[in-house]
């Protein structure tokens, strides 16, 4: 049966993840870029600058709403996860050291790409029977497009249900566990009969984390992750760049290797990673299942905040997939790719490769912090997503069941800990790629919104920003 099921994922995963879905990708990302006028590098200085003065600007936000801050802190939250340690780690294992390359291109187009969604989502929101902010592609699509459009957003939002257990739960909760293993072990703390009772423990743990945060409402999630993700963003940086300041000598090879494999990555990976359709694939989907853009998922988050102006709001969606995806995901692979660890190409790989990668340079103790590292982004994943799966099942169905499905949510996490998620990886970015298409099809639909948003805020009222 589950050979059956893999068989079936895979033919799924291909055709979503293939030639037509990367033509879709890059085509909207690039369709947005042109009508903007590439806004995402022309006024890259001016987000930059609006998003982190708005970061320390401190405000409270009117009832039912989250302070712009608390907004990006939330998407962020979600984007920022294992995606950036493990799925970096499989797309160079599968891809080659290309992939990121494109992981790199279709950052640059994703981040126009989510400006929009987020400037929609603020623009477009509307308030629940609780008196809650809420929005995303199923709102944009309902508020904004014609009634013959309307499937899209039940879509969009029934994809959405399913696929939160799986990327916004299991897997990251898998990926606790292992680190937290792994450590463990390393210094003889548990044995490996004993990992399965630690297995349980840690997922009755943080079923019961999860479920306190969440069940406190929106306010409360926000409260959560605006205090932990600046922290475990900053700690893990600190922890990368000093894993290449080390091997800095590297650096330039590591840089050729990028390159070269983008288009060649035979010559890289010795002819087993010999695709170059291979390496976009893998950089292309490992970086939307970092940042995002394209899936909508964030824009749930910034539909959320306390602000009058869409476009100021969709700054901080570029400042999201520069941060995620050129930042920390770079990072990722200049620790992996310049510390000298031993990559197997053609092999699936996660984030033992990038734990390696500090130990390597570091030595065996540092295993215990990129542990902690990993949990943290793990957990604020679990978190974020917590909040997307919510709004919507509130869309398909009303807000008094989502206490319920909270509830639920909270419990996958026993599963995520105890089962084998190999095959979950899978399927999560086979769920990925299905959200994207209704969320893409409607950022194309209206493209014309955003365009005539943006004018209007530097143009007119923009000049009172």
């Amino acid at each position: 049966m589950l050979q059956l099921i893999e068989t079936i994922n895979n033919a799924v995963n291909n055709f979503i993840w293939g030639v037509p879905a990367m033509i879709c990708i890059f085509g909207v990302g690039l369709y947005l870029s042109l009508r903007t006028r590439f806004l995402q590098i022309r006024k890259f200085p001016y987000a930059i600058r609006t998003t982190l003065g708005r970061m320390f600007r401190k405000r409270d936000a009117s009832d039912g709403a989250i302070t712009p801050f608390q907004a990006v802190c939330t998407a962020l939250a979600a984007t920022v996860g294992t995606g950036n340690i493990a799925g970096v780690a499989g797309a160079i294992a599968i891809g080659g050291p290309g992939a990121v390359f494109w992981m790199w291109v279709s950052a640059l187009l994703g981040m126009c790409t989510k400006f929009a969604e987020v400037t929609l989502a603020v623009f477009y929101h509307e308030k629940n029977a609780n008196g809650e902010l809420v929005g995303g592609p199923m709102y944009y699509i309902k508020n904004g497009l014609s009634k013959k459009w309307h499937f899209l957003a039940y879509l969009f939002a029934a994809f959405g249900v399913l696929t939160v257990f799986g990327t916004g739960n299991a897997t990251q909760v898998n990926t606790i566990t292992t680190a937290v293993n792994s450590a463990l072990m390393n210094y003889h703390v548990i044995s490996k009969d004993a990992i399965p009772t630690s297995n349980l423990i840690q997922g009755i743990i943080i079923a019961v984390l999860v479920a306190l945060i969440l069940l406190g409402g929106v306010k409360r999630i926000a409260q959560v992750t605006e205090k932990l993700v600046p922290f475990m963003a900053l700690f893990y940086i600190v922890l990368a760049i000093g894993v290449i300041l080390l091997n800095l000598n590297r650096i330039p090879s590591v840089f050729v290797s990028i390159l070269e494999g983008a288009f060649r990555p035979s010559a890289v990976t010795g002819g087993i990673v010999g695709s170059m359709l291979m390496s976009v694939k893998k950089g292309v989907s490992r970086g939307i299942f970092s940042n995002e853009a394209g899936l909508g998922t964030g824009s749930i988050a910034h539909a959320c905040a306390d602000t009058k102006k869409p476009v100021k709001q969709g700054m901080f969606g570029i400042f999201e997939v520069f941060t995620d995806t050129i930042v920390i995901c770079t990072l990722t692979a200049l620790v992996i790719l310049c510390s000298g660890t031993s990559i197997i190409y053609g092999q699936a790989a996660g984030a033992e490769l990038t734990i390696s990668g500090f130990t390597l340079t570091y030595g065996n103790w540092v295993s215990l912090l990129t542990a902690f590292a990993m949990c943290c982004f793990a957990f604020s994943t679990i978190l974020g997503w917590g909040l997307y799966g919510a709004r919507c099942i509130e869309f398909l169905f009303s807000e008094r069941i989502t206490k319920y499905f909270m509830a639920a949510y909270a419990l996958v996490a026993i599963l995520g800990a105890t089962a084998n998620l190999g095959l979950m990886w899978s399927i999560a970015e086979t769920f990925n790629g299905l959200m994207a298409i209704p969320n893409l099809i409607a950022l194309f639909l209206l493209s014309g919104k955003v365009v005539e948003l943006t004018k209007e805020y530097f143009s007119g009222e923009g000049k009172t920003r």
